[in-house]
């Protein structure tokens, strides 16, 4: 049942929609190659300790904690604007 101006399908939609959305940052991270011996963003060499541990890493520690700091800014972002997020 749709309630104010929400189409009947409205709440599926969000949540097909945010779980889409979070199968994409997932997908974007992944990386199947080989791991790098330096870092692609700031060019420090990245540890073999590291590489063996991540398969596939192309960040040194520091950029990739800043690299998660960004991408975690996004992930409670809440489609319909409830009154309860409004509220925090």
């Amino acid at each position: 049942m749709a309630g104010g101006w929400a189409s009947d399908g409205a709440v599926q939609e969000q949540i097909d929609s945010s779980i889409d959305d979070a199968i994409q940052r997932a997908r974007s991270q992944l990386h199947t190659g080989q791991s790098l011996t330096h870092c692609e963003q700031c060019d420090a060499p990245i540890p073999q300790a590291r590489r063996e541990a991540v398969r596939g890493v192309r960040l040194c520690i520091i950029c990739q904690a800043e690299d998660d700091k960004a991408n975690a800014a996004g992930a409670g972002y809440n489609r319909r604007a409830s009154k309860d997020s409004q509220l925090r």
